[in-house]
């Protein structure tokens, strides 16, 4: 398959609905899985190409998840209402569809699932985000609030802010979140003092720190996990 063509082109079996309804979602690249979901190019430009330039220009689905719609708008073949607000619309299921199932489930029990949440709400920013999820005495998602924004070095993250949105929402425990935009998840000094703090002050009011997971483009840490919580 190249560029330049078009799916009318293509042998069937290459087609990209074809290939998607005979073998499953997830035999599509990444090209064909968008191609699809745009469904024409424009006059010079195959949908395949169009598709792999949004994809390359957003670095990826967790980079074009959080474009909107004027990003979306000065991006060749995307200057049309319809097709912007279609592709913003089927991105912002994907988001209510991960709440919605860390609403249902125990978070703890879809540590997957909570991963992919906070990639797509954190993984691609520029700017680093301290944010807090919120959960009931089933630990099932009450609310994902994002709270602070700024280096954690350099930004106070105020326990009490913490603590009293946990004690509005009648929440029994929390899993702290941050990104790093520069990659590298390893926890720094200033982020291991920030997740002590916090523990001691919610410790006060009765809500447990269930993890503290940092998240950079494709990557995470649990401080669960590595045994640092």
């Amino acid at each position: 398959m190249t560029d330049s063509m078009t799916i009318e082109q293509l042998p069937p079996e290459m087609r990209p609905r074809e290939k998607l309804l005979t073998h499953g979602a997830s035999s599509l690249t990444d090209t064909e899985l968008l191609a699809l979901f745009l469904r024409t190019g424009i006059k010079g430009k195959s949908v395949f190409r169009m598709a792999q330039e949004l994809l390359e220009h957003f670095k990826g689905f967790a980079g074009l998840i959080h474009a909107s719609a004027d990003e979306l708008k000065f991006c060749k073949g995307m200057g049309g209402t319809a097709k912007r607000a279609q592709l913003v619309a089927v991105l912002e299921m994907a988001r209510r569809a991960l709440t919605q199932e860390l609403s249902e489930t125990a978070v703890m029990n879809s540590p997957a699932a909570v991963k992919q949440y906070l990639q797509l709400e954190l993984g691609q920013l520029k700017h680093e985000v301290f944010a807090v999820l919120f959960l009931d005495v089933h630990n099932r998602l009450l609310s994902y609030q994002p709270m602070f924004r700024g280096s954690v070095s350099q930004t106070m993250v105020y326990p009490r802010e913490v603590a009293k949105t946990a004690l509005a929402l009648g929440a029994d425990g929390v899993v702290l979140a941050h990104n790093h935009p520069g990659g590298n998840v390893k926890p720094s000094p200033a982020d291991l003092k920030l997740t002590q703090s916090l523990k001691d002050a919610l410790g006060l009011i009765d809500v447990a720190v269930r993890d503290h997971i940092i998240v950079a483009q494709g990557k995470y840490l649990s401080l669960a996990e590595e045994g640092l919580l």
